[in-house]
């Protein structure tokens, strides 16, 4: 079999293995990440570079920095301030969902989520709520806080950078022409009706005695002072990474040694804050995300979808195709690759029909956000995994009929603000 074809029987292997979960959701990825390297789709380094991704480094340093927080009872203290002016478990979800985009607009997505993750934690545990239902909103909301600005989410870079040989461009705050009304509609949304479908799970074993620590601190005050001043230092690491030109997950171990050097966590307590699942889920399928870019699986699905439509289709009907599919494969390829990948693909169409490219771009970048319906979409959706005790069908529920709903959005706005024949 061609790599092709050996790539796209191990996406739907494992598609199939996520939605059943007879096996940990970490152990399919493995099972894809080692038979890509023995079937030679990809080379053993390839295959397991993903373990030394700097998105996996960034991880295990905010695990770090959240479990400090925990470990003083800081996160505590900060849910308690927030439930002072959110006290309803609604309010929470949308005080949260509004910081989350806000940061995300001018923070990448995976940072703000990482920053926010051990502080939500904190406000479940003050507030009595389950952490399942606070933590998945998050990551939503990071998504679309991505569309509001030109630096808020990788893929928007990729096609403003394929954009300038031909002398166009998208203004800063351009994508946000979409990225906030559908940020505004889906905060709606997920205060309704999406309120309903957001899973409840208790909070077992070692997690509960990890709240309940967090929620009684015994931490002397310096500690407490010390492991925010480096969770604040390193959030304004991360919005300024381009001025002092040192990447987030850098930062992000930076202010990990920094915490474990002044002895606010030990090295033990480090450790334990570690989620390897995550880590291993992660690692491993991004394997298949580097095998569907470079044997030209992904790019061939695009093809096959486009080549069904005819001379005769009308634009906005190829305006929904490519945004469907950009939609489609954000939720089993990181959502920069979806982006990387089809921007060429949007560039040929583009010429091929003589539309705006912008347009097409705009399509392609706003749907490989929507990466809300699988733990694999995004970083930020392995990260809030563990922690949230979820499961693959509870992304599908809850991230599936917020998709609808930021598709209905997306193609009411893009043939009026960016149509294809301006």
């Amino acid at each position: 079999m061609s790599p092709t074809t050996i790539t796209l029987l191990l996406l739907a292997f494992a598609i199939v293995m996520f939605i059943w979960e007879r096996i940990p959701l970490a152990v399919t990825a493995m099972i894809v990440c080692v038979a890509l390297a023995i079937t030679g789709v990809l080379t053993p380094a390839e295959a397991f570079v993903g373990f030394v991704n700097s998105n996996v480094i960034l991880f295990v340093a905010m695990f770090i920095i959240g479990g400090a927080l925990f470990q003083t009872g800081m996160a505590s203290e900060i849910g308690g301030l927030v439930t002072r002016f959110a006290r309803t478990e609604r309010q929470l979800i949308v005080a949260i969902m509004l910081i989350t985009a806000l940061m995300s607009g001018l923070l990448s997505n995976t940072g703000t989520a990482a920053v926010l993750i051990p502080v939500v934690i904190g406000i479940a545990a003050r507030s009595g709520f389950a952490r399942s239902r606070l933590l998945m909103p998050i990551v939503f909301a990071a998504a679309m806080g991505g569309n509001l600005s030109l630096i808020g989410a990788p893929g928007n870079l990729i096609a403003q950078a394929a954009l300038e040989p031909e002398g166009l461009q998208f203004g800063f705050f351009e994508y946000g022409y979409i990225g906030l009304p559908m940020l505004l509609v889906g905060i709606l949304f997920m205060a309704t009706i999406g309120f309903k479908l957001l899973p409840n799970h208790p909070v077992e074993g070692g997690e509960a005695a990890a709240v309940a620590g967090a929620a009684a601190p015994a931490a002397p005050q310096w500690k407490k002072t010390a492991a925010l001043v480096v969770l604040i230092v390193t959030v304004i690491g991360m919005v300024f990474e381009s001025k002092i030109g040192i990447r987030l997950h850098i930062t992000g171990a930076i202010g990990a040694i920094v915490l474990v050097l002044l002895g606010v966590i030990n090295e033990k307590q480090a450790y334990q804050s570690i989620d390897a699942r995550t880590i291993f889920l992660f690692g491993g399928i991004l394997s298949l995300a580097t095998a569907m870019e470079t044997t030209g699986a992904g790019a061939a699905v695009a093809n096959s979808v486009l080549g069904l439509l005819g001379d005769d289709t009308p634009m906005f009907l190829i305006m929904l195709a490519i945004f469907l599919i950009a939609v489609a494969l954000t939720n089993f390829m990181s959502n920069t690759a979806t982006t990387a990948l089809l921007v060429p693909i949007g560039l040929s169409i583009s010429t091929a029909i003589g539309a705006d490219p912008r347009a097409v771009l705009m399509a392609i970048v706003i749907g490989g956000s929507l990466a809300y319906a699988t733990p694999i979409g995004m970083p930020a959706n392995v990260m809030v995994l563990g922690p949230g005790g979820y499961s693959f069908k509870d992304y599908a529920k809850a991230g599936l009929p917020l998709i609808l709903v930021s598709t209905i959005v997306s193609m009411i706005l893009l043939p009026i603000l960016f149509p294809f024949f301006p």
